[in-house]
């Protein structure tokens, strides 16, 4: 089977990993600080935190922002749960706002109508997830703004998209929120196996987030209550979580950075590829916004299903039994049993439900050949012609 994402692991990333093997730490050596030094100068960000998945670097996120009962987190519905999920660890209630139909990201025309409103209900939520979906970067300057206006937390959740830029900048460089978070996943555009990091250019928020993601401890003496007891003393003084990323994943993840701007590339002539050969068929194409260079972890199409006489469960089950390993990101998320239960209903968010109906994701990852690339739009032709 052809899957819609794989990881690219070379023979530099296994040396990598085995040097920490047969090195003194498996965990909390050097590995981990390097690789953070090396993203955050990548993207230009102050301050990058390794943790153990993007989301637990949501989580301290959110933590670090003092979201907490009370507090209203907005994000996409149009995301993984993660996204989401964040804010309700915190003890605060989730909404959300529609998508654009263009770029599937969280529409600021939308947002935008939605602040107003929540203004004057007096009901403004304190953080925003913004959600770089398939890589493409949100309008982060208009988003911003309407952030600034209404003293709003933000926080992209750029799992998605490292490598990807907005005004030709990298994402996760702060400009225009408070963290970014990136994801490791093997599927995502580099790998640590598992693992995330939090990204932010505030000392305080940073400092936050160090000590949450492990345990809640310091052991620095400016920091403490009082006097060390002595030279192994540390104290907790907040209710943290064992989120540290290994010396192993580090290593990898640095041996991967190493080749983060060719993965992009990579991903970039394959979609221009697909764009060329999927023209002519009735589907949509991912659109590219002007201001943005995408970190194209999906290719997503949407099936013009007024111009076909086949279902969208048929051509994905077409697809699958074809071997073409396709997926559906996502599901919209209050769609789920779990989020119904807060009185959500599914067409409170038309355009993500009309996402939903039509979406595929198409195989895409750097080491898909141009003969499995064209294996793939052949399934489609078939699939469609059902």
């Amino acid at each position: 089977m052809i899957p819609y994402g794989k990881q690219d692991i070379r023979q530099s990333d296994i040396d990598a990993v085995v040097d920490v093997l047969t090195s003194d730490f498996l965990t909390q050596g050097p590995k981990v600080p390097g690789f953070e030094s090396a993203v955050a100068q990548k993207v230009g960000a102050k301050h990058a935190l390794a943790v153990n998945s993007a989301t637990s670097a949501l989580h301290i996120a959110c933590l670090a922002l003092d979201l907490g009962e009370g507090d209203w987190l907005w994000t996409t519905p149009v995301t993984f749960v993660a996204s989401a999920n964040c804010g309700l660890y915190c003890g605060a209630k989730v909404d959300f706002v529609d998508i654009d139909p263009k770029t599937y990201n969280i529409g600021v025309d939308s947002l935008r109508e939605k602040l107003e409103k929540a203004a004057k209900e007096n009901c403004l939520p304190k953080a925003l997830v913004v959600v770089h979906l398939c890589g493409q970067p949100c309008e982060m300057l208009a988003i911003k703004a309407l952030a600034d206006k209404y003293d709003v937390k933000v926080i992209e959740d750029a799992s998605h998209a490292i490598g990807g830029k907005y005004q030709g900048e990298y994402i996760g460089n702060g400009r225009y929120s408070d963290i970014t978070v990136f994801s490791f996943h093997p599927v995502k555009i580099i790998t640590t196996a598992e693992g995330g990091m939090a990204l932010t250019n505030c000392d305080e928020l940073a400092n936050k987030m160090n000590v949450l993601r492990s345990h809640g401890i310091i052991r620095d003496p400016e920091r403490m209550t009082h006097e060390p007891d002595g030279p192994w003393y540390y104290q907790q003084v907040h209710l943290g979580f064992n989120y540290r990323m290994t010396e192993l994943q580090a290593a990898l993840g640095l041996s991967q950075l190493e080749r983060l701007d060719e993965y992009v590339a990579k991903r970039h002539t394959l979609a221009k590829r697909y764009d060329e050969l999927l023209k002519d068929l009735p589907v949509t194409c991912p659109e590219q916004h002007a201001d943005t260079y995408s970190g194209l972890h999906l290719y997503v199409i949407r099936l013009k299903l007024n111009e076909l006489a086949v279902s969208h469960k048929a051509v994905f089950e077409s697809l699958r039994a074809q071997d073409i390993g396709v997926n559906l990101h996502y599901i919209p998320v209050h769609t789920q049993p779990y989020y119904k239960k807060f009185g959500f209903k599914a067409d409170d968010f038309p355009e993500a439900m009309s996402y939903y109906r039509e979406a595929i994701s198409l195989p895409m990852y750097p080491n898909l050949t141009v003969s499995e690339q064209s294996e793939v739009v052949s399934a489609l032709k078939a699939a469609l012609s059902l």
